[in-house]
């Protein structure tokens, strides 16, 4: 059998405010042509179909009509909702939608209830697992502690035990949202930390042919058979260097997995460049990126007079602008954004206590002010289900 796995389509989403429905909806249609041209026999999506819990109309539309599309292709669809997405809204209509070949899996007590699909070898299993908030579906799996693991190993408990009762040389397929060990993250994804861990191990998805991840927005290989799409747009500078792609998934009739990958469409390249404004302005070596989407980071010892006017006559499409001076670590003058740079709100955190009273918290301190972020992150959780 042979799957097209891709994920985090961020309906609606917008780069540094420039529109990107009209990329996204290209992307759509590559996705078509190439379910057309390579003989897909089922598409997953691992989840963020939107960027948010109420997309704006047009993401809708598009939602919309990728799903004609999908479905008038005859080939089915198997999808998740992720941690951008409202599991309600997406999921209305499913048990219809599910008779036009889309099968949307949003609720977290059908994670052991397959899609079952069949080829010339026997049935395919396809499990959808959907983002699974701890604090919300903790009850629903049962589990004593609301971490990502515990909920994710008790979900996967029941895939494999509705696996186990299926006939023999069943193949399976999983579909999840989580961050996984080993994924590399960028900064375009809405952290998921709880209880001061996001990632799982990749060992919780043992048991089964093929683990088609979503949440993550680079196409990476964990293991051969746990795999991110990646998104298929980018969403933030630091997906510079991304090969945006999806996978093309061969389950032989012993559930070995081969694998290629599909590029998509690349609306315009991202570039980041790193200055004094006078040497970006000359620099001969740049002129590659004249036509690229930019971040530039300005190194003048003093902030420039007007310089997004003068960078946008040799860049136009100068998108950010970031100013870092050059100046020695003990500088009193040194920016705080760079102090607090690749640091979690539990470190700031600690960081704030330790320089009000000259200590840092205790460990029974520092358990407290990690239950207040979780339950921070929790309320968010359960306030946007509610929109």
């Amino acid at each position: 059998m042979r799957l097209l796995h891709t994920s985090d389509w961020h309906l609606g989403r917008a780069f540094h405010r420039v529109n990107l429905l009209e990329a996204q909806a290209e992307f759509i249609g590559h996705l078509v042509t190439t379910v057309r041209e390579h003989a897909v026999d089922a598409v997953v999506v691992s989840g963020d179909v939107y960027d948010r819990a109420v997309p704006p109309l047009a993401a809708v539309e598009l939602f919309d009509t990728a799903l004609h599309r999908l479905a008038g292709l005859g080939v089915p669809t198997v999808m998740i909702s992720g941690n951008h997405d409202s599991a309600r809204r997406l999921g209305v209509g499913a048990g219809l939608i599910d008779r036009a070949g889309i099968h949307l899996r949003t609720e977290p007590s059908a994670a052991g209830t397959p899609v079952l699909l069949r080829d010339a070898h026997g049935d395919v299993a396809f499990y959808g697992l959907p983002y699974l908030e701890p604090a919300l579906v903790k009850d629903e799996f049962a589990v004593d502690r609301a971490g990502h693991e515990a909920v994710l190993g008790a979900a996967m408990d029941r895939v494999r035990a509705d696996l186990a009762t299926r006939a023999p040389g069943t193949r399976s397929v999983v579909l999840a949202h989580a961050f996984v060990t080993g994924g590399q993250a960028s900064d375009s994804e809405r952290d998921i930390t709880v209880g001061g861990v996001a990632a799982v191990p990749a060992g919780v998805f043992d048991g089964v042919d093929y683990v088609a991840l979503g949440h993550l927005h680079g196409c990476q290989t964990l293991t051969e058979r746990v795999r991110y799409s990646g998104s298929p747009l980018a969403y933030s500078f630091s997906e510079t260097g991304h090969r945006k792609s999806m996978w093309l998934i061969d389950l032989d009739a012993d559930g070995a997995v081969t694998a290629d990958r599909v590029d998509c469409p690349v609306p315009r390249p991202l570039a980041r460049v790193r200055g004094t404004l006078d040497d970006l302005l000359a620099d001969p070596g740049l002129a590659r990126h004249e036509d690229a989407w930019v971040e530039a980071t300005l190194t003048d010892p003093v902030r420039p007079a007007d310089p997004m006017a003068r960078l946008t006559e040799r860049f136009p499409h100068t998108l950010s602008l970031v100013f870092a001076p050059d100046r020695a670590p003990d500088d009193p003058g040194e920016s705080y954004a760079r102090r607090l740079a690749d640091r979690t709100d539990q470190q700031i955190a600690e960081d704030f206590v330790a320089h009000v009273r000259g200590a840092g918290p205790d460990a029974h301190e520092t358990a407290v002010l990690r239950e207040a972020f979780d339950t921070v992150r929790a309320d968010a959780a359960v306030r946007e289900v509610a929109r």
